[in-house]
């Protein structure tokens, strides 16, 4: 388990299992809420779990300040079919969102411009700088 949580923190998205990422969530939450506290005690826990360093300092610095205003919920897993060897179950567990990344996704959104519409609007500016 503690590989996969290495890996998950890592790359923020891995393949596994339905059973795994199930066990895999309650163990992902519990060490992002470790990084939440941000205190030493708290880092020395997450170094029982995670014996990779930079993937602690990634923890610490990047991934716990995304879900600070977040009371728990931190991952999602998303089934995705089954495996051709043994026909296991699998799915996608990721890091939802944080607040920032759901800001900016919120502000870069909108209406999407059809492709007429998008190659008409450079015209207009031309039009308009004449």
């Amino acid at each position: 388990m503690r590989n996969l949580v290495t890996a998950l923190l890592r790359d923020e998205k891995i393949q596994t299992t339905v059973p795994k990422a199930k066990e895999l969530r309650r163990w992902a939450d519990r060490v992002i809420t470790l990084g939440k506290a941000g205190s030493l005690h708290a880092r020395r826990q997450v170094l029982g779990i995670v014996q990779d360093k930079a993937v602690v300092r990634k923890l610490f610095d990047t991934i716990a300040p995304r879900f600070k205003e977040r009371p728990g919920g931190y991952t999602r897993i998303i089934k995705i079919g089954w495996r051709r060897g043994d026909a296991a179950q699998m799915s996608l567990i990721e890091l939802v969102a944080g607040a920032d990344e759901a800001a900016a996704a919120g502000k870069s959104g909108g209406a999407k411009k059809s492709r007429r519409a998008r190659r008409k609007q450079p015209a207009k500016e031309a039009e308009a700088a004449a």
